[in-house]
């Protein structure tokens, strides 16, 4: 097995690496690390919690190493875009602690603070850069910031970056950096059309990829749950209150939609944090900090507000609302089942969110198990399919029945009609902030072979059995 000591890296490097009580690379790392020091432009694709940070943070640090200098006023020597604060504070926190007996200067450039203290620190020049590119783009656009001496460049979650809605900013920070440079891209995903774009800012890149491309990490249990959309918020808080429901992250489409489920599961007595980009840095900061120290065991999150979330014991991954991007679900399950552990995935899948599965299962090479819900609440598959959620806002439109709009007082976002008072009628919601003891549904129903609860060629599980031995 390749060991560290193996792979060039430099000597304070591996101090660092030592005290961390590390030795083997992971797959990514033994294959990215030897390229990029070599001085070459690099894809690595690798599934979230494989180590994709330390791929590229390692030998950058290692390089620096060889070449002391100090930055000039303003500028720095390495930029690393992020598209999100917590994945840029991340970053921060991994090129300090590799590079502790380096004691490189780093400086955070993210939105939702104020600019003053960022200003202040750039103004000395940095080793390393972490930044949105947002905020990034108003202090050169200030002149607070020069990317003139930049000679590396790093796009971390290089799929989520490089989408349409970044694409121009992206554009203006790298026409900024001189055309003498490295460039590095990772990413847990990187479908054909975003590869397209990259290869604007690689120049004969090597590909590396540990893993099938958009495969969910093994480890993970995964199942779904074909239900109507307006059943959704009660069902969701009684899969919360479950005695194996250690820990968990809901997924929202919207960040409205985020706000209305943690409303919904506090009037069903769980206690859950939000966060999404309408919320400033030291809310976003309040309620990560609350859900690592396990005083909220519930986190409900949408796609860009979660990249950079990486929290140990993560026993549940689930999708509230469908993401109409396929490898967003990867990135989205890879939340759970970090370090070697287990995690189980679990997904509401509304009438109007049926193609986004078939594309999921396509993308994955898998079919995913279907689960039973509760009773009454199972999709009709022999009705049509309705729009998905976002050709409806395309189309100015709205679902008309329950698979995603909104009816008879019911919202797929969270909200219910039916909770009254603060507590919810469905049959296995807690009430006054108890849970309600054993697994959702209360008794354990025999396993179903299909019906109302998925068909098709996927298996079909009682709701009751799911978990990660039950496979």
């Amino acid at each position: 097995m390749t060991q560290f000591t193996e792979l060039g890296l430099a000597e304070p490097v591996l101090k660092a690496i030592t005290a961390e009580g590390y030795t083997n690379p992971t797959p990514i790392q033994a294959q990215a690390i030897p390229a990029l020091l070599k001085g070459r432009d690099v894809v690595g694709i690798a599934q979230t919690g494989t180590g994709k940070t330390a791929a590229f943070v390692l030998p950058l640090l290692s390089l620096l190493a060889t070449k002391p200098s100090r930055p000039a006023p303003r500028t720095a020597r390495v930029l690393i875009l992020a598209p999100t604060r917590e994945l840029a504070a991340q970053i921060a926190d991994s090129v300090r602690t590799y590079g502790s007996h380096m004691r490189p200067s780093v400086a955070v450039v993210v939105g939702g603070v104020k600019p003053g203290a960022q200003i202040k620190q750039m103004s000395r020049g940095v080793d390393f850069l972490i930044a949105t590119p947002g905020r990034l783009l108003d202090h050169m656009d200030t002149r607070a910031i020069s990317l003139a001496d930049t000679t590396a460049v790093v796009l971390d979650e290089a799929d989520q970056m490089m989408d349409l809605g970044f694409m121009p900013a992206i554009r203006k920070v790298m026409a900024a950096v001189p055309s003498k440079r490295q460039t590095l891209l990772f990413s847990a995903t990187m479908p054909k059309p975003i590869r397209a774009l990259a290869d604007d800012f690689l120049r004969d890149p090597i590909e590396v990829a540990v893993t099938p491309e958009s495969k969910p990490v093994e480890r993970i249990e995964q199942g779904v749950y074909m239900i109507k959309g307006n059943a959704k918020p009660d069902f969701l808080a009684e899969l919360l209150a479950a005695d194996d429901m250690d820990r968990a992250i809901v997924f929202t489409r919207t960040k409205h939609g985020a706000d209305k489920v943690v409303k919904h599961l506090g009037n069903n007595g769980l206690y859950a944090e939000a966060i999404h980009g309408n919320k400033s840095q030291n809310q976003r900061i309040r309620a990560l900090e609350a859900f690592k120290s396990g005083k909220a065991p519930i986190l409900v999150a949408t796609d860009i507000a979660a990249r950079g979330i990486d929290v140990d014991g993560v026993s549940h991954v689930i999708n509230f609302d469908m993401p109409n991007i396929s490898e967003s679900y990867v990135h989205r399950i890879g939340r759970t089942a970090r370090a070697g552990k287990t995690g189980i995935a679990l997904s509401l899948v509304g009438n109007d969110e049926r193609a986004y599965l078939r594309d999921i299962e396509k993308l994955t090479g898998k079919s995913i198990p279907r689960l039973d819900p509760p009773a009454g609440t199972a999709l009709d598959l022999s009705l049509p399919e309705e729009e998905g959620p976002h050709k409806q806002q395309r189309n100015g439109g709205r679902s008309r029945s329950g698979g995603g709009g909104s009816r008879g007082g019911h919202s797929r976002n969270g909200g219910s009609s039916r909770s009254q008072g603060g507590k919810s009628k469905s049959a296995g919601s807690s009430h006054g902030g108890k849970k309600f003891g054993g697994k959702p549904g209360g008794q354990r129903p025999a396993r179903s072979g299909g019906g109302n609860s998925g068909g098709g060629a996927s298996p079909t599980r009682s709701r009751g059995s799911w978990s990660p031995a039950s496979s």
